[in-house]
Order: C-alpha cells, then sequence, then structure tokens
C-alpha cells in the first residue's frame, strides 16, 4: 500500500516498478526513478505531485543528501557522501563474489557453442562463439545457474565422408578430391595416421582404408580441436556425439513421443511433423521415404535427449548461415509441449574479419582456405583475442583490428582495461612501502567529484552482470569494464593515496586505498567473466 499523494488507496507493486538506474548526467544525482511515473498512472493521481511528495519523504532518510523531481514525475537522489562511499569497504569485502546475483537461481542451463565439424581446425567464425559462449557461461554462473557446456560433435554425415576421402588422397599422395579439403593440415593428419596405424596400410582394401583414416583421422583431428579450446580457455563439461542418436535408438523415441502427442503423420512413404501447426512455413521430413533420417530427425533426438537430461533451459549458438532453422526448431519445441525461446534458444553469431595495415587478412597456410583460431591467438595473444571478440555484439559483423591489439596503449581496449588493474595494484603495492594501510576507513571523506563518479561506475557492476546474463549480451561486461577503467584513472589523476613530501598520513589516504583495492577487485572480477587475465604488473 502506499500512501502521500495517493491517499489510502492500495496498489500491487513489484520489483519491475520500482526501477533504480545511474543517471548519465552526473548533476541528475546518484541515482533516478520512475517509481512515480508507474504508480502514478496506475493509481489515477497526477505523477508529478506523488514524485514530489515521495521526494520529501526520502529527503529525510539517512544516507540521502538530496532529492528532486524532473520532467513529468521523474526522481532524482543524491546519496551524502558516507553512505556512497561504503561501497568500497562492501566491494572489497564481498571480494570475488561481488556482482554475483540471483537471475537463475539453481536453473539447469545446457549452453551449446562451438560444436565445429571434427574436419579442420577451429575457424574465426567459431573462434568467436568460443569467446562468447565460455563468457556466457561464467556469467550465467555468476546469477546462480547450474551451467553446462556443451559440445555436439559432428561425427555422422557426409562431411566426415569428404574429411576422409581428403586423408586418403594425401596418403596416396593425390589431390583432395573436388568436394573435399585442403591445407598442410590434412597432409599432417594423415601422416600421423600412418605413424599411429598399427598394420600395413598398403594391404588393405580401398574401403577399409577409407574406414581407417575416417575412424583415425576423426579421432586426431577431434583432439587437435579440444587442445585448441583449451589453450583458449575454453573447456566443455560434455562432448555430444550425434553418431550416438542414430546408433541409440533416440530418433525413433523422438519420433515415438511426438507420434503419442499427435504431431507425427505418413505421407508419399515418408515420416513427416506438422510443424505448420507451429509456425513453420512448412511440415518436415523427419525419416525419409529410404528409411533414412532427415537432417531434423537429429535435432528432435537431441532436443529431447536434453531435456529429459534435466536441462530447464537450451541454448545453441549458431552461425551467421542458421537464420533459416530457427523458425524449425521453435516449432520443434512447440511440438513437444515446450516454449519456444524459453526452454529453447537460438542465439546467431555474424562473420568476423581480420584487418592488418588496412587490409583483410583471408588466408591461413595451415587451413588453407579461412583464418584459425591459432592465426588470430598467433597474432595478438589469448586474452586479445578472446577480449575483441567478446566485446561487440555477437549478432553484429566484427572486424578485428590486428595492429590495435598488439599496441601497449590506452588505444587498445584489452590493455587499457588490464592496465587499470595493474595499476590498482601498482597502487597498493607503492602504498604499503609508504607506510599507508587499510586500517581506518571513513566514508564520508570520498566526497571528491571522481570519486563520487568512481563510486557510481562501481555501483553498477551487479546490475550490467544481470543484464548481460538475461540479454545474452557478455558485450556489456566488456564495455562496462572500459568505462571503469576510464573512471579510475581519472580518480587516479586527481587524488593521491600516497601523501606528498613530508604530508603526514591521513585517514582520507588509508581511506581512498579501500576505494582503490574496490576498483581492483571489480576489475578482476569482470575480466573473470570474461576469461581474460588480470596481470599484476604490465
Amino acid at each position: 500500500m502506499t500512501r502521500s499523494a495517493a491517499g489510502d488507496r492500495a496498489v500491487e507493486i513489484s520489483d519491475d516498478d520500482v526501477t533504480l538506474e545511474r543517471p548519465r548526467n552526473r548533476d541528475h544525482g546518484d541515482w533516478a526513478s520512475n517509481v512515480a511515473l508507474k504508480l502514478g498512472k496506475r493509481l489515477g493521481i497526477d505523477s508529478r505531485a506523488f514524485a514530489a511528495d515521495l521526494a520529501t519523504r526520502l529527503a529525510a532518510t539517512d544516507g540521502i543528501a538530496s532529492t528532486d523531481v524532473a520532467g513529468p514525475g521523474f526522481l532524482n537522489i543524491t546519496l551524502d557522501a558516507a553512505a556512497a562511499g561504503l561501497l568500497a569497504k562492501s566491494i572489497v569485502d564481498a571480494g570475488d563474489t561481488y556482482g554475483r546475483g540471483d537471475l537463475y537461481p539453481g536453473v539447469r542451463i545446457n549452453l551449446e557453442f562451438v560444436s565445429a565439424n571434427p574436419t579442420g581446425p577451429v575457424h574465426l567464425g567459431s573462434t568467436r562463439w568460443a569467446a562468447v559462449g565460455d563468457s556466457l557461461a561464467r556469467i550465467f554462473i555468476a546469477q546462480g545457474a547450474d551451467v553446462t557446456r556443451e559440445y555436439y560433435f559432428n561425427d555422422h554425415g557426409t562431411q566426415i565422408d569428404r574429411f576422409a576421402r581428403s586423408l586418403v588422397a594425401a596418403h596416396l599422395g593425390e589431390a583432395a578430391p573436388d568436394d573435399g579439403y585442403g591445407g598442410d593440415y590434412i597432409l599432417d593428419i594423415a601422416a600421423r595416421v600412418e605413424e599411429v596405424y598399427s598394420g600395413d596400410l598398403s594391404s588393405l582394401p580401398s574401403d577399409e582404408l577409407l574406414e581407417v583414416f575416417r575412424s583415425v583421422g576423426v579421432e586426431l583431428m577431434f583432439g587437435d580441436i579440444k587442445a585448441s579450446l583449451h589453450e583458449f580457455g575454453v573447456d566443455f563439461d560434455v562432448y555430444f556425439h550425434e553418431d550416438s542418436l542414430h546408433e541409440s535408438g533416440a530418433v525413433q523415441h523422438a519420433v515415438d513421443r511426438l507420434r503419442e502427442l499427435g504431431h507425427i503423420f505418413e505421407a508419399d512413404g515418408a515420416t513427416w511433423l506438422r510443424t505448420t501447426e507451429f509456425g513453420d512455413d512448412k511440415d518436415r521430413v523427419v525419416i525419409k521415404s529410404d528409411g533414412e533420417g532427415a537432417y531434423i530427425s537429429g535435432d528432435l533426438a537431441y532436443y529431447l535427449n536434453k531435456r529429459e537430461r534435466g536441462f530447464e533451459r537450451n541454448l545453441i549458438m549458431l552461425g551467421a548461415d542458421h537464420h533459416g532453422y530457427v523458425k524449425r526448431l521453435m516449432a520443434m519445441t512447440a511440438a513437444f509441449g515446450d516454449e519456444p525461446y524459453v526452454n529453447l534458444e537460438i542465439l546467431i553469431g555474424q562473420l568476423v574479419n581480420l584487418v592488418r595495415d588496412g587490409e583483410a587478412v583471408r588466408m591461413s597456410k595451415r587451413a588453407g582456405t579461412v583464418v584459425t583460431m591459432e592465426d588470430l591467438v598467433d597474432a595478438v595473444g589469448i586474452d586479445a583475442a578472446r577480449y575483441s571478440l567478446v566485446r561487440s555484439s555477437a549478432d553484429s559483423m566484427l572486424d578485428i583490428d590486428l595492429d590495435l591489439l598488439t599496441k601497449k596503449t590506452n588505444d587498445n581496449p584489452v590493455f587499457y582495461v588490464q592496465y587499470a588493474q595493474a595499476r590498482t595494484g601498482a597502487v597498493a603495492r607503492n602504498a604499503a612501502d609508504a607506510g599507508v594501510t587499510q586500517d581506518e576507513f571513513d566514508a564520508s571523506l570520498l566526497s571528491h567529484e571522481t570519486e563520487s563518479i568512481l563510486l557510481g561506475a562501481l555501483a553498477e557492476f551487479p546490475r550490467i552482470v544481470r543484464q548481460a546474463a538475461e540479454l545474452r549480451e557478455p558485450h556489456r561486461v566488456a564495455r562496462y569494464l572500459e568505462e571503469l577503467a576510464g573512471a579510475y584513472h581519472r580518480w587516479y589523476d586527481a587524488c593521491r593515496i600516497i601523501p606528498q613530501g613530508d604530508d603526514p598520513i591521513s585517514t582520507l589516504h588509508r581511506t581512498r586505498l579501500w576505494l582503490n583495492a574496490a576498483t581492483g577487485q571489480v576489475l578482476r572480477n569482470g575480466l573473470a567473466l570474461l576469461g581474460v587475465s588480470a596481470p599484476e604488473r604490465m
């Protein structure tokens, strides 16, 4: 119930009604809220008068320095220095838990990403999903979710046949098939198959030779993919083999379930799923007239398998060429009785281009036709590679400037953030050498304009992490860290932690050391969410 300008009228309110945001213009205070606009409209009263009454009541609250009303009923709230400054100590006390939330408490999330075919090195598009997917998993975990990182191992279908034939051609010294794979890695894998195979390859019939290179070659290629991803800081909890769906009866199990639900029908000798009932543009063949499973059969079986493993939310991260799959997968979800875009979500990523000296980098000698994860890491290092891939919205095209990412200047965003974090460590070490300790804290002393701005930025971190999880946008964390780094550098230039000359060490110096420590903690927490290191020295 709310009174004041509303009289004694009662209204049900939720957390969504009481929103607080940081104003872009610091002259508008520390926090802004449109609560009076929302509730005033619902109560049928003047929102500005309601806001004015709320402002008067809030102004009498401990910790609030002033309140004012803007426009038709926006509330602007300014905290007193002591209330605002307490955040620095609470961040240090919270440590690496600061920024965590409860958006998904105990929710089981299956996050499937990368899932590159085991027919070549991880290309740049999949590398982007490796960085984004792993960061998103970390952010979900920070919001209380139980996350399983899953790799869908495509070891069933024609692409494996082409890979095997390419290896055999390399073994025989022949040119790659017209529909096969090229590049130095094919020669490498073929040579390694020859090394590990214990028998005499020259005595094998052609079909047996092909099977050896298929089974051993895929295993070796996938081992290389796993190793590359591990070095990149990405490890998976589950490697799910597509072939197992077809060998275990999972496809038939899914068809039987959908038949029970009344969505399967037979026509032209084939088995169909009636997806048009759920928004698809046409019904889909599940089992072809020759008895072979159509492409969607694996999707049906795999989705049902995930649901039966207990995953409440299933996210699949796909490349830019998969837009056409979304509608049919959502129809599939609905056919199983689940909620599209809740039980199943599809995230589509866009292409990545590398640029050096103003020109696109298009070729990789090792892969033959594509730029690989190793190419990017070799050029700029793991930290810069991961950060650059995650700092832009994944649904937008991305150009990565290799020259920029190798510079140790503030123009390089990952260097800018890491340097800010390293600077907090250097300040702490220099303070210790000068005898400045954290054995005193007076929040009211953090009253400089740059301190107010820095504290405001630090307060935003939990909201940013929650928003990144809710919107599936880890780039928000990266952009936030850059803003925080800027606020810290400006504070560092304006406020001293170590006394000058013979000036005595004061409570202000000690209190500022707490603010320095709090900033370092948030920078480390944010970098950890992106899988980027926080070096102590740079």
